[in-house]
């Protein structure tokens, strides 16, 4: 992913707010030149970008508002200036889940009545608390971040949180994590994949034949529309190809059925056919 120059100024990363990005610029081009578009292209243009521009701001408004503790959350995140002295690198304020995602997944977590939750790609905590405000009191989630220094920063916000306490944080591979879960026989109802795209296929087959999902157990995995870039005819970052051929793989999967659902980056919820269980 390319990075934030400045904290707290959000670029677009989603397919809506990419497209109302450069509707957005068409808009100013043709303003600027009036004399090469007539008014009734001007108007249906506008229509355009009325439409694009106010999907997401009507979808957070419509949500049920997010916790005090996770706004405070998403505040510290956005404050923090993660291409400066801390060193985080390549991680940036938009890989937040964000308001709307986590309402979504706390829903999941009620609607499943999910009680132990597995999170692969923790960054700083923000759909790890989600979903942990939705668990019960004696849930638990099980979080696996690889840069201890993002686990730190997220764990400082969790405890400051009133369901922060139920995230068990586990820094390291998550490859190595997952081997451990197998051989120590945890399963999990509802596990969320956040993390290195090019993962994503192992980390499902190690979910579905090592028995970490539960018998009626959901993966729920993030980003599965990259920008667009899965369907698009432009240039694929590494991270686009990967997500194409996930997707791909997962669409031919007999084991699983699923459903792909364009909020925010996209979200594919997939279940293990009955029968199919390891």
């Amino acid at each position: 992913m390319s990075r934030v120059s400045l904290p707290g100024a959000p670029r677009p990363v989603t397919p809506a707010s990419i497209l109302a990005a450069r509707l957005d610029d068409l808009l100013e081009r043709a303003q600027e030149d009036t004399g090469a578009v007539s008014p009734v292209w001007m108007d249906d243009l506008r229509a355009v970008v009325e439409l694009a521009r106010g999907l997401d701001p009507y979808l957070e408004s419509m949500s049920t508002p997010e916790s005090p503790a996770l706004a405070e959350l998403a505040r510290r995140t956005a404050a923090e200036d993660w291409n400066g002295p801390s060193g985080h690198g390549v991680l940036e304020q938009e890989m937040l889940s964000g308001h709307v995602e986590g309402q979504l997944l706390k829903t999941l977590v009620h609607a499943s009545r999910a009680r132990r939750v597995l999170e692969i790609g923790l960054f700083t905590g923000y759909s790890a608390l989600a979903m942990a405000e939705a668990l019960p009191d004696d849930g638990r989630l099980v979080a696996l971040e690889l840069d201890a220094g993002v686990a730190a920063f997220a764990r400082r916000c969790l405890d400051g949180a009133p369901a922060g306490a139920r995230v068990d944080i586990r820094v390291g591979p998550a490859a190595d994590a997952l081997s451990a879960l197998v051989e120590a026989g945890e399963t999990f109802d509802l596990i969320f994949v956040d993390a290195d795209k090019g993962g994503y296929r192992g980390y499902l087959d190690t979910a579905l034949d090592g028995g970490l999902l539960a018998e009626h157990g959901l993966v729920v995995v993030d980003n599965t529309l990259m920008q667009g870039q899965p369907w698009t005819s432009g240039p694929s970052t590494v991270n686009g190809t990967a997500i194409a051929e996930f997707n791909a793989a997962v669409a031919a999967d007999p084991r699983v059925e699923q459903v792909v659902v364009p909020l925010r980056d996209g979200l594919t919820l997939i279940r293990r056919v009955t029968g199919s269980h390891a």
